[in-house]
């Protein structure tokens, strides 16, 4: 028994993904009108990101089940008490990180998110998740509620907001990661940037490709 494959997080998780499965953010026209070259030019821009991520703001933005299952893997297998998320949405990774820590027998997890509709919708399903209690959301631009009050030592770092500031938010937490830490990136292809960085065993870190969207990283010291 295990909070991630029992009620109320089981059944939660999979009304989630099936929702999640069935909302194509190409329904909204102003996404489906934008060549796949222009929406990688704006994933990929530290400045035109916003107005694009904000299009997408009724729509879930999902991990994959299985990135989800590896989370919680992660970070029930390296016992985490301090996570730091950077982009919440609909709040789908948080409950598998969530669910870790209430395993792990409590910690923190601090998710960052830019919009407010989804703070709402997030803050929803992880009461409902009953894990909320865990979980503390900032609201606004990362950049700013991720620069202050991190705990002095995280475990494990969840970066799936805007991949254009990969590396930004990486050293805001950087100081905060133990040796050993691990840090998950989501769709990190589109930060060539970031992957330069945590590929680099001069920088700290050794990194490798896990599956089809995710890099997986290890704080080396």
């Amino acid at each position: 028994m295990n909070t991630l494959t029992t009620a109320p997080v089981a059944p939660l998780l999979d009304r989630l993904f099936k929702e999640a499965d069935a909302a194509s953010p190409m329904a909204n026209p102003a996404i489906a009108a934008i060549s796949a070259e222009e929406q990688a030019r704006l994933m990929r821009s530290k400045t035109d990101y916003l107005d694009f991520y904000g299009e997408l703001k009724d729509f879930p933005l999902a991990v994959s089940r299985e990135t989800g299952v590896l989370l919680y893997m992660l970070a029930r297998s390296s016992k985490a008490r301090a996570i730091v998320e950077f982009g919440t949405s609909f709040g789908i990774s948080t409950l598998h990180l969530a669910a870790a820590l209430r395993d792990n027998g409590g910690g923190r997890l601090i998710t960052s998110e830019f919009e407010p509709s989804k703070v709402a919708r997030a803050r929803a399903n992880l009461a409902a998740g009953g894990v909320l209690d865990l979980v503390e959301i900032r609201e606004g631009d990362a950049l700013q509620t991720l620069s202050v009050d991190l705990p002095e030592t995280v475990d494990l770092l969840l970066l799936d907001g805007a991949k254009a500031l990969y590396p930004e938010i990486l050293s805001l937490v950087e100081r905060h990661l133990r040796p050993g830490a691990l840090i998950v990136a989501d769709n990190a292809d589109y930060s060539p940037e970031y992957l330069e960085c945590v590929r680099s065993p001069e920088a700290g870190y050794l990194s490798l490709p896990f599956a089809e969207d995710v890099e997986l990283s290890v704080r080396l010291a």
